[in-house]
């Protein structure tokens, strides 16, 4: 009959491995070791060995220096794990502490390309001026005109003016072509743009009718811009009062761009071109492959040259992008117009996202910066720069006012032929899009 092993489990592994070392031992282990062997081959009775109450008088009487071989309960068990896992927790001290300190490395990277791009930025707006020691001759740095903004609910909007003027040159006569709000920032981290048709009628404050305390709407929303102007270099103000007495639209920032800002923006931006879809509607019924349009950056007095664009997918510099987007001879007319105004700002706020472009495209905005009539402050861009291309990639939602076919042919009081829409309706659009 096999006897059973007299040793504990732990005994039984001190006792192989002194076993294993037994060339090696000292004396303390040695004596430990004979006293093991001793009990495998029953010299001592395990039982009275193990006996909690006499083994500290058996080791005492033998001589031998051993270590206690306790039998563990299961609640020792566990709390020897405890101490275990709270031991196995300090590693993590020293994880969180490296962590800690990459986060401030990164952080210092960071703070050193803010660095970078603000330095760059400024250099880009420095040579716009044509006052500063290496500003260009051919620049002209644009005046910031009187802007009351207002925040709005959710989000940044900015409302961007195109003119047919140049900025800086007598802006009495000049209109606007395009009439857009950017909605920037949103909480759900979308770019929102609409457009708003030229043609649109509105009521003007101080120079439209009050018939029975109602206000008429009986002026186009693009001569906006001209009466402002005319008061004194506010034609953006106007603008932005226009848009919240007709649509309830409160707007914070305005960029107001002519002709050769927005050329010279798109080259320097981007030096290889924007890559845009070019498309036409029909030409009298008939479908077109390709389209004359006016070239209005190089119209003189006495000259009005003319390029070709084909429809497709192409490379459009400043000047070409310019023409595609004030081309309004199909048979969409203005609504074309406005329909390809939008692509063009879609196509630019969604290619700007090249992260190789940090410095040089922080000079480049520098310089559009100061060529550009705008109320935005520097701080903006840099804390709202990543939100804005990481918006143009979330996608980009559009609405223009009126929608195609979504209004009433009038005219203004001046006789000229006008779109009359539902003014509450679109301002309702403009809440459920998240513009007010």
């Amino acid at each position: 009959m096999t006897r059973e092993n007299p040793l504990t489990h732990h005994e039984k592994l001190r006792y192989d491995y002194l076993l294993k070392n037994i060339h090696y031992l000292n004396e303390k282990e040695k004596r430990e070791f004979d006293f093991l062997h001793a009990k495998l081959e029953g010299q001592k009775d395990s039982a009275e060995v193990f006996n909690p109450e006499t083994k500290e008088q058996l080791l005492s009487d033998s001589g031998i220096d051993l270590p206690t071989y306790a039998n563990r309960s299961r609640s020792s068990r566990r709390s020897s794990g405890a101490q275990l896992e709270t031991k196995a927790k300090k590693p993590k001290k020293k994880r969180g502490f490296r962590f800690k300190r990459l986060f401030a490395w990164l952080g210092m990277l960071l703070l050193c390309v803010a660095v970078g791009m603000i330095v760059m930025f400024l250099k880009g707006f420095q040579s716009a001026n044509p006052n500063s020691s290496n500003g260009s001759k051919d620049a002209k740095a644009a005046q910031v005109e009187v802007f009351n903004g207002q925040d709005t609910r959710d989000g940044v909007n900015i409302l961007i003016l195109g003119t047919d003027g140049r900025i800086g040159q007598n802006s009495s006569e000049t209109r606007t072509d395009s009439v857009m709000v950017l909605n920037v920032s949103g909480k759900d981290k979308k770019l929102k743009l609409v457009s708003f048709m030229r043609d649109n009628l509105v009521y003007i404050d101080g120079y439209s009718q009050v018939i029975n305390g109602q206000k008429q709407t009986d002026h186009k929303l693009n001569l906006a811009y001209e009466l402002g102007e005319q008061e004194g270099k506010q034609g953006a103000e106007m603008v932005r009062k226009v848009l919240k007495d007709n649509f309830d639209l409160d707007i914070k920032y305005y960029a107001l761009v002519d002709f050769q800002a927005f050329a010279t923006a798109i080259d320097t931006l981007f030096p290889d071109g924007v890559t845009i879809d070019a498309q036409f509607s029909t030409l009298n019924g008939v479908p077109v492959t390709e389209a004359t349009v006016g070239d209005d950056l190089h119209a003189t007095e006495t000259e009005s040259p003319t390029q070709t664009i084909k429809v497709g997918k192409q490379q459009m510099n400043g000047s070409t992008l310019l023409n595609y987007a004030r081309f309004r001879d199909d048979d969409e007319g203005d609504y074309g117009r406005t329909r390809r105004q939008q692509q063009v700002m879609t196509a630019v706020l969604q290619q700007i996202k090249d992260p190789t472009k940090l410095f040089t495209g922080s000079e480049a905005l520098g310089k559009v910066f100061a060529m550009t009539s705008t109320n935005l402050p520097y701080t903006f861009l840099l804390t709202n720069g990543l939100s804005v291309l990481e918006g143009g990639q979330n996608g980009i939602e559009r609405l223009t006012v009126p929608e195609l076919g979504d209004w009433v042919d009038d005219f203004d009081v001046y006789g000229g032929q006008s779109l009359r829409v539902d003014q509450k309706a679109y301002q309702n659009k403009l809440a459920q899009m998240g513009f007010r």
